[in-house]
């Protein structure tokens, strides 16, 4: 299990490793979580790798952010000879990194900096009062370093990256792709042998980062498809060789089912520290999760027509937007004014953002829309600084909330036919209705955030070890707390007790879930509902994926009956159809 590589304990350090010839990684790792953001929700650590290329020149790919600067500097120092680094390349620019490269600034004599033109734009706003030599890379450039190291470029740019660039070493067949293909996890594997132990890892880091931009994904695959290459070398965890091919073909597959789905969610924002963007990160997760597709289109580098484009062929239309001095940045105020010219009235809208001090440009933007007519698919967000944990499962509920509430109105829109069969249930699923479960209540709790969810859907499956399955919804908010190695209670309900009705009414995104309720934690952490009839402490051992829900297998090793006289409570169902299943 990946949790076997985690040690809590350790303190941050930086595993240096030669991957090919004349190639070294520095991974700067963590054994604990490092911020409050979606990606590092499975909180497994992180590794930031960073690449030393030695030919006749030097090239550095991606320094860490702050977090590992001083340990980093160290033992990059302690390695290769640092002042005379020809170029740095910079695949992706964000202000967490500002202080490792003013950093490398003042140690190096003469370097050049590689990027993209957007990388170029935004690293000259971060450092005004360096004289900066940039050289910009616009296409598909090549520069020799000797040796047989001329590293080639290729900018796949996306909403959240649009100044992504990723370098391909011909000599080594290596190809460094920043944030394709990473995951956050913490251990000793340089490579992935075993591959298949971080797919959980890899699919949960997709489903949170390039779930929102599926075009996007394609359209790099497409360009690093012609590449001969022995693996890939990413800016979180292993390298991608033993599960290259895999990984590639699911990239592929989740792309294109994010891409089909039949209704779509415009998700425009604009984010000046990257706090909103971090906030429509969390939402768009939450909206992908409960089976709708998002067109994230990020307003600082989107051009009109296409802003014009996802208002006029989406379903439904969220805007976020950072506070500046008061007012709604320009390019807000732009693809707003073409929201209000292109939107239907009867549109879905949601409204997000962070601030400083007082927030006004989400209240404009709410009110306008208000008053336009708009109908709303959660209330507005508001973030004062940075996001915490209980924020982002605010976000991803009100993600899930956005999209239930789409489906719901397009099947209102539908045309009334008389009750049949595909309302009502086939012969098969009036049959596999007939199949009875005990109703039971999940509950976990990870840090702040806590969730519950009611079902029938849970089965005894081994006796050694102890354990059982229990199906779980993707579009159900307590799905995040239950990947592999967490913990969770599985309450089973006594007869006549009103615990069910409680579970069964629609809670509002973040809201408390056991308020009202008699409630204890148990030694895992997770909460214990007093009025069960019996209760069992569980960690999640697997994850499968089967349509619309996934089933988890779990293992218990206590648990205690309460109420000894008291009976199951059971569910009978008429049908197997959704409509009528708990």
């Amino acid at each position: 299990m990946v949790n076997s590589l985690l040690t809590p304990s350790k303190p941050r350090d930086v595993q240096v490793f030669p991957i090919a010839k004349q190639t070294t990684v520095f991974r700067s790792r963590s054994w604990n979580r490092l911020r409050f953001e979606m990606e590092y929700g499975l909180q497994r650590g992180t590794t930031a790798n960073s690449y030393w290329i030695q030919g006749d020149k030097t090239a550095l790919i991606d320094p860490p952010g702050e977090t590992f600067t001083g340990i980093y500097l160290e033992s990059l120092l302690a390695r290769v000879n640092v002042r005379q680094l020809d170029y740095l390349i910079l695949a992706h620019i964000n202000p967490n990194r500002m202080a490792t490269l003013q950093a490398l600034l003042e140690i190096t004599h003469q370097v050049t900096i590689i990027c993209s033109n957007p990388a170029a734009v935004a690293l000259k706003a971060a450092l005004p009062d360096y004289d900066l030599p940039i050289s910009i890379v616009r296409g598909e450039e090549t520069l020799d370093l000797g040796q047989g190291h001329a590293l080639k470029f290729l900018p796949t740019p996306s909403p959240r990256w649009p100044d992504l660039l990723c370098t391909y070493d011909p000599k080594t067949q290596i190809l460094f792709t920043d944030k394709w293909f990473g995951c956050h996890v913490c251990g000793d594997q340089v490579f992935d042998e075993g591959w298949s132990v971080f797919l959980e890892d890899r699919r949960f880091y997709y489903d949170c980062l390039m779930a929102t931009q599926p075009r996007q994904v394609e359209a790099a695959l497409e360009r690093i498809a012609p590449l001969q290459v022995e693996f890939y070398a990413p800016n979180h965890g292993p390298m991608v060789r033993d599960g290259l091919r895999e990984l590639t073909y699911l990239y592929q597959q989740w792309s294109q089912e994010q891409r089909v789905q039949s209704l779509k969610v415009a998700l425009l924002y604009a984010s000046a520290y990257g706090n909103t963007a971090t906030l429509g990160q969390a939402i768009g997760r939450g909206i992908t999760k409960a089976g709708v597709g998002v067109e994230l289109i990020n307003c600082e580098s989107a051009e009109p027509s296409e802003v014009k484009t996802a208002i006029e062929t989406c379903d439904g239309v969220i805007i976020g937007s950072p506070t500046l001095g008061g007012h709604v940045p320009t390019q807000i105020q732009t693809a707003f004014g073409i929201l209000l010219s292109n939107a239907s009235r009867g549109q879905t809208v949601g409204v997000f953002g962070s601030f400083g001090w007082s927030g006004e440009a989400i209240d404009l933007l709410a009110d306008k829309l208000r008053e336009a007519g708009f109908r709303f698919g959660f209330e507005p967000i508001r973030v004062k600084f940075k996001p915490t944990e209980t924020t982002l499962q605010l976000c991803e509920e009100s993600g899930i909330q956005f999209a239930q509430e789409l489906k719901r109105t397009h099947k209102q829109r539908q045309p009334v036919l008389a009750k049949t069969t595909s309302q009502t249930g086939s012969a098969a699923q009036q049959a596999l209705g007939r199949v009875i479960g005990s109703l039971c209540v999940v509950t976990a709790k990870q840090g702040e955030v806590s969730s519950a969810l009611l079902t029938s859907w849970v089965a005894q499956a081994t006796f050694n070890p102890p354990g059982f399955t229990v199906a779980i919804a993707k579009d159900q908010p307590i799905e995040s707390l239950l990947h592999t190695g967490d913990p969770f209670v599985i309450n089973i309900l006594q007869e006549g007790k009103q615990i069910r009705k409680h579970f069964l009414k629609t809670f509002a995104p973040g809201e408390d879930r056991f308020a009202g309720l008699e409630v204890r934690v148990a030694s895992n952490g997770a909460p214990i509902l007093q009025d069960a009839l019996a209760y069992l402490e569980c960690q999640v051992v697997s994850r499968l994926d089967c349509g619309d829900h996934w089933v988890i297998y779990a293992t218990t090793q206590q648990g205690q009956v309460i109420d000894t006289n008291g009976r199951t409570a059971v569910l009978h169902r008429k049908t197997g159809h959704p409509t009528q299943s708990v």
